[in-house]
């Protein structure tokens, strides 16, 4: 397959038309939720599902202020500031009142300070996937949206996605479209995504000759 460096992308338009629509589509999967599990470990740190729809709660609501605030006292931290931010809102609001601030911001094209047009998009993709994939509730990425957000992810220095995937080649298996060189890492662009955001359960759906080295640098002793 020709490898193609810089990847699908979408027009803005569209980026924030996938935003509002994934967001209402999460909305819906987290009302058929049972109560337990709001408390299961999802693939997201330590974060319960309760702690990541709490962080998802906030992408529309920060603005500089409340983000500097949030990084003092975090000193500095970014990963603390969110983590801080997320399990505070997690504790403050019940799942049903949580849904009711995410379903409230999903229209809003309003973006967390620093962020690109891309970033609420990959965010809402793997972070379903972060609460679904643990409950074992079927919550399938759309790949017309899950290509151009791996693409994203791929090159992107402070989503850590480049040091993981350096030297590989990706190939998705469900579009014609493969980034990088070095030995292949097969697999549909959700579990490629996944990987390259990280997340170690996206390995079991990969094959390829470069997975091991994937699978190593996501922390996976295989």
């Amino acid at each position: 397959m020709n490898t193609i460096q810089h990847g699908p992308t979408l027009p803005p338009a569209e980026i924030d038309a996938a935003v509002r629509a994934e967001r209402r589509r999460l909305c819906d999967y987290l009302d058929g939720l049972d109560t337990a599990d709001w408390d299961v470990p999802s693939l997201c740190a330590a974060w319960t599902v309760r702690e990541v729809v709490a962080h998802l709660t906030t992408t529309t609501r920060e603005t500089v202020f409340s983000v500097m605030r949030s990084a003092i006292k975090a000193r500095g931290s970014f990963d603390r500031m969110q983590d801080d931010v997320a399990r505070g809102l997690a504790a403050r609001y019940p799942p049903a009142e949580l849904v009711a601030r995410l379903r409230e911001s999903a229209e809003s094209t309003r973006r967390m300070p620093g962020s690109g047009p891309m970033d609420p998009l990959m965010d809402v993709l793997v972070h379903g996937q972060d609460i679904a994939r643990p409950l074992g509730r079927p919550y399938p990425m759309p790949t017309r949206l899950a290509l151009p957000a791996l693409a994203y992810v791929a090159k992107n220095r402070l989503l850590g996605g480049p040091k993981r995937v350096a030297g590989l080649e990706l190939v998705t298996t469900d579009a014609d479209w493969s980034t990088g060189q070095g030995p292949a890492v097969r697999g549909r662009a959700e579990e490629l995504l996944l990987a390259a955001a990280g997340r170690l359960a996206g390995l079991a759906g990969l094959t390829g000759p470069g997975l091991d080295r994937l699978a190593e640098r996501l922390g996976d002793r295989r």
